[in-house]
């Protein structure tokens, strides 16, 4: 496995470490945080297992799951996680979730770039797309900004408290993407 390191102008993704468990809680515990996400907040002991398979997944070969930390460029506290699945077709799924005191300052138009470049720089691949909450519009408006293109209504696709939601997709081709500039890719040797 080569660790994952990207960097933004702000930002950076590096692998989850077993040491991210409470600043994970911080994140996937707060109803805030999660208000729009597919789950309801997660327990200590839910966010420990997250973090175990996220490690076990990162040895994988092929590795088709990348459970990232999303730091501050420069820190290494966990501000918020990124997801990458990829799929058949040379495709991949992403997510993210902030911690809200970093919400409103475009971390997550970052982030989303960040998961871009690992997926068309890194991964090669052709096509990647996210699902969010229609009563999401902040989402709406990260992904919009980040180049990606709205592209439909998933109904009823996902049960969550209590109740079967939509999601809004959207997608970016590897053609269409432009990196922002400060955008950097590194393998764990800085390569």
């Amino acid at each position: 496995m080569i660790p994952v390191h990207l960097a933004s102008p702000r930002l950076a993704l590096r692998e989850i470490e077993p040491a991210d468990a409470d600043a994970l809680l911080a994140v996937y515990g707060d109803p805030e945080a999660t208000r729009h996400l597919s789950f309801e907040p997660r327990t200590p002991e839910q966010v420990q297992l997250i973090i175990d398979r996220s490690i076990e997944s990162a040895k994988d070969s092929p590795r088709t799951e990348y459970c990232l930390a999303v730091t501050r460029l420069g820190g290494t506290e966990l501000i918020g996680f990124a997801r990458l699945a990829t799929e058949p077709q040379q495709a991949a799924t992403i997510g993210f979730a902030l911690h809200p005191a970093g919400w409103g300052w475009g971390l997550g138009t970052e982030t989303v770039h960040l998961l871009c470049a690992l997926a068309f720089n890194t991964l090669g691949l052709h096509r990647v797309w996210a699902a969010r909450s229609p009563l999401n519009e902040a989402s709406a408006r990260t992904l919009l900004r980040a180049g990606m293109t709205e592209d439909g209504r998933i109904r009823d696709h996902v049960f969550v408290r209590g109740a079967w939601r939509d999601s809004i997709t959207y997608s970016i081709l590897e053609q269409e993407w432009s990196p922002i500039d400060g955008l950097e890719t590194a393998t764990a040797d800085g390569s």
